[in-house]
């Protein structure tokens, strides 16, 4: 007949509930398994006896601590180890209660690789059979390592909670971690389930679930602590075992102090501890630091490499869109040929096919300057020296090239550019450009009676170069696109003669003065294209050449 066990308590509640108890704070599982590696460092450095009471989730990651301090024990230690009910009910939970063992008997039980004879793991907490350990005499020195591994009752509070409490005669102290219900995995439904959860923590480290964790070392609440440690063996031992056995393992804090257990801390150790967790703390930064370093550098590739491959698309739809421009004048023309041969062709009509032929052949020639004009801005360095350019000395001789067309339209065209304007930083080809650029689409699409003018005026440090028309205008869904290349947006006009790469030259060269450009327009009122260049900005570099010149010019002329 099943006996009625005495319900454990939950560890957390009695440490927090204790007015000594420090408050929780919110940590990470690498940080919990951080502090039982520093304690084991702590024990194992100075070869104190100690006794231990812990919980770890499963994995070897965190059995490997104990299994450390096992095999490095240089003097005697006692472990209470607390473990959920083995998945196996077939097997009696009492072959894990007590199994004192040796330096050499763990030796013997990993073998000389750390494995057993199957190739599995071996966990020192997690033997099965007590009948599968040959009884070897321990050695006379060191003495050794007693573990006592006792099963949990499957509704035991201590489920969710992992700790590690030690005791020695210079030192004493508890790590605590609480894993809250909200970073469950998922609903337990019942008892059994609950105790065959799958836990964050023993999932492995990779885990981001946050716990609750605390760090004590005042007696009283270490006290409260290993009651219900006592408490929750009682509450889970088996059948096979009487409460007397189980009694007889049991240990009290007063017990304890009456074995030597230090009843104050140890100053020099309390500071060793603390030094260790600043130690381990500076190598989790710089190793996080090194894998956020690596994570930025992965992430600039990626935004690299998407550059790359967005390059690459642009290239191909450029090359395909130049085909297809260079087809169509071709096609204009062959079909201009084969209509010249007709025997019954009048005048007019070869006179017609005569201009078409040699309008399409301006419209290629074009197409192939401009696209010769683009590769060869995107192949040049990005570094080239800008000159100190005045714009009363170009844009004039630009618009009077342009007058007699203008005149021939009905056009009216001007400009206004002051002479104590600064100079502005470009190079004497690019600016000639945009200026041919911009004014030929502003005359082209600007109808007889119109008037096209070109205005210069200093903004703050920047020159405005503004091309104004009372053309037919852009439509405001076309505005956005009309810098893409290719793209020819108006409607009317002499447009059969443009390749639409104009204004992407243009932009590509105010990009490369480190200036900008941009558009306004209505349908029908016209359009207003603006172009701010950067006020030439004499360096140090610029003066020292100019010091240098005019001093050989003087010592040629003595």
């Amino acid at each position: 007949m099943t006996s009625l066990r005495p319900p454990d308590v939950s560890l957390y509640e009695l440490a927090t509930g204790s007015g000594s108890s420090p408050p929780p704070l919110q940590i990470s599982p690498t940080t919990f398994k951080s502090l039982i590696g520093i304690v084991v460092d702590l024990l194992i450095e100075q070869q104190i006896p100690a006794t231990l009471w812990l919980k770890l989730p499963k994995g070897e990651l965190w059995q490997a601590e104990i299994e450390r301090l096992y095999q490095a024990a240089t003097v005697p230690y006692t472990i209470y180890a607390l473990q959920p009910q083995p998945d196996r009910p077939s097997q009696p939970p009492e072959s894990t209660n007590h199994l004192p063992l040796t330096p050499l008997e763990a030796s013997d039980g990993f073998a000389a690789n750390g494995r057993g004879e199957t190739g599995e793991r071996i966990s020192l907490l997690n033997l099965q059979e007590e009948s599968e350990i040959e009884a070897i005499d321990p050695p006379a020195q060191p003495p050794g390592t007693v573990i006592h591994s006792f099963p949990l009752a499957a509704t035991s509070q201590l489920r969710r909670e992992y700790f590690l409490m030690v005791a020695t005669p210079d030192f004493y102290g508890l790590l605590l971690a609480h894993r809250p219900r909200s970073v469950r995995a998922k609903p337990e439904t019942n008892a059994q389930d609950a105790a065959q959860s799958s836990h964050p923590m023993e999932e492995g480290l990779e885990q981001k679930h946050p716990l609750l964790g605390l760090c004590s070392f005042d007696a009283s609440t270490l006290q409260r602590v290993l009651d219900g440690v006592n408490q929750a063996i009682k509450a889970g031992h088996s059948e096979t075992r009487s409460d007397t056995a189980v009694q007889d393992l049991l240990v009290d804090w007063e017990g304890l102090n009456q074995n030597g257990i230090a009843t104050s801390l140890n100053p020099l150790l309390v500071g060793q501890f603390l030094t260790k967790q600043v130690q381990r703390q500076e190598e989790i930064w710089r190793s996080g630091a090194v894998y956020r370093r690596q994570a930025e550098q992965a992430n600039a590739l990626r935004l690299e490499n998407e550059e790359l491959l967005s390059g690459l698309r642009l290239k191909d739809e450029f090359v395909k869109t130049m085909g297809q421009e260079l087809r169509t004048p071709l096609t204009n023309m062959k079909t201009a040929l084969s209509l010249l041969n007709s025997p019954q062709l009048k005048p007019p009509q070869k006179q017609r096919y005569m201009d078409m032929i040699s309008r399409e052949c301006d419209r290629q020639s074009l197409l192939i300057t401009s696209v010769l004009d683009l590769i060869q801005l995107e192949s040049s360095d990005e570094q080239t020296p800008m000159e100190a350019l005045r714009l009363i000395d170009l844009v004039p001789g630009v618009v009077s090239t342009y007058q007699p067309l203008a005149q021939e339209k009905g056009l009216m065209l001007g400009y206004t550019v002051p002479e104590d304007l600064p100079p502005v930083s470009c190079i004497n080809q690019w600016l000639k450009q945009m200026v041919i650029h911009l004014l030929h689409n502003s005359i082209k699409f600007t109808q007889t009676g119109g008037q096209v003018w070109v205005k210069a005026r200093q903004q703050a440090q920047s020159i405005q170069l503004e091309f104004r028309d009372t053309g037919i205008g852009i439509a405001q869904a076309d505005i956005p696109r009309i810098f893409d290349r290719f793209y020819r947006a108006r409607s009317t006009g002499d447009e059969s003669s443009g390749v639409g790469l104009g204004l992407s030259i243009v932009q590509e060269l105010v990009r490369r003065c480190q200036g900008s450009i941009s558009v306004k327009s209505k349908p029908g009122e016209g359009s207003v294209f603006c172009v701010q260049l950067p006020i030439y900005r004499e360096t140090e570099a610029d003066s020292l050449k100019v010091g240098e010149t005019v001093s050989r010019q003087r010592s040629m002329k003595n």
